[in-house]
């Protein structure tokens, strides 16, 4: 099992800013993580929240549990260290994604609170950034 956490307004992926997060929808998102967790024999659960609470209690969820996560932060990379603290915590490889490149945008984007305890970082590939992550799991989780 992989998770695969969204945070704060990408449900509305395909209405939101299409010049930056495309035009594919938060469905196709689903689709294309089920998809690939499928082909590298992983069961893929995603989940999408403008909570931070929420998001928070995935976590805690994740690691109690030894599950890898694929996340989005979303607006919440910049600025949330109660989610910073609840990743620190984790048993399992996390793969922090973005849509977009946030060093290219806004300087307010720049800095990402969780990078630093998350196994790594990708961004920049549109929904691929989620495809790239999933086989880093997957690799990352393959015995030696």
């Amino acid at each position: 099992m992989i998770l695969v956490l969204n945070g704060p307004n990408l449900g509305r992926l395909g209405k939101r800013e299409p010049s930056i997060y495309g035009a594919e929808t938060y469905d196709d998102l689903v689709g294309l993580c089920r998809d690939t967790g499928e082909k590298l024999g992983h069961e893929v659960e995603v989940r999408q929240t403008d909570s931070e609470a929420e998001l928070i209690g995935w976590i805690h969820e994740a690691c109690d549990g030894r599950i890898p996560v694929v996340l989005n932060p979303a607006a919440f990379t910049h600025y949330s260290y109660a989610l910073r603290d609840a990743v620190a915590q984790r048993t399992a490889p996390l793969i922090e994604v973005h849509i977009s490149n946030p060093a290219a945008r806004e300087e307010f984007r720049h800095t990402s609170v969780v990078a630093g305890v998350a196994t790594g970082t990708i961004a920049g590939f549109g929904l691929q950034s989620y495809v790239l992550a999933l086989h880093a799991i997957a690799e990352l989780n393959t015995p030696s």
